[in-house]
């Protein structure tokens, strides 16, 4: 059973999408908190290629191996973490549709060891706080949408704009 789940619709062809969500270099764009994310194995992404994954979790990097379980072009691809007995797996469903194409994530995380198992609930609730809008991301990035820059860009707007002074004394 999924401990959360996501979908999204990107108008952009399937085989865009796949190409972009696979490309290491396109990681930090997709999950911010990760910081490097490189190959272990030769050759293309699949099944059985091992990653290695940094992220910047409260000012401390925190590496893992990350295992590809399940791969189809342009279909799936599953992913599989172990970071000292957490254990998460990320489940990435493509579907081409009339609007672009459809992406749905499945994470599932497993705990091993007492310490891990009672803190269960904490870890879940910080992975979808740190992963839970990585579709949305890769949304935004392909359709050329960046929220935080244009966000930033409009408050610095609202800065240089000085607000009108309607009560002025003659």
């Amino acid at each position: 059973m999924a401990d959360f789940r996501s979908s999204v619709i990107i108008a952009k062809p399937l085989d865009e999408v796949f190409a972009y969500m696979l490309d290491l270099d396109n990681i930090h764009e997709i999950m911010p908190i990760v910081v490097k994310r490189e190959k272990l194995t030769e050759g293309t992404i699949t099944k059985g290629t091992m990653l290695k994954e940094t992220r910047r979790v409260r000012a401390s990097d925190i590496t893992s191996t990350i295992e590809v379980l399940e791969y189809e072009e342009n279909r799936r691809f599953t992913t599989k973490s172990d970071s000292n007995g957490l254990i998460v797996e990320y489940k990435y469903d493509f579907y081409e549709i009339s609007e672009g194409t459809q992406v749905e994530l499945e994470a599932t995380v497993k705990t091993t060891g007492l310490r891990m198992k009672l803190t269960k609930p904490f870890l879940v609730k910080m992975m979808k706080h740190e992963d839970g809008n990585q579709l949305l991301n890769l949304k935004d990035m392909l359709e050329g949408n960046h929220p935080i820059e244009e966000a930033e860009e409009e408050k610095q707007g609202e800065e240089l704009t000085e607000p009108a002074d309607e009560h002025k004394k003659d």
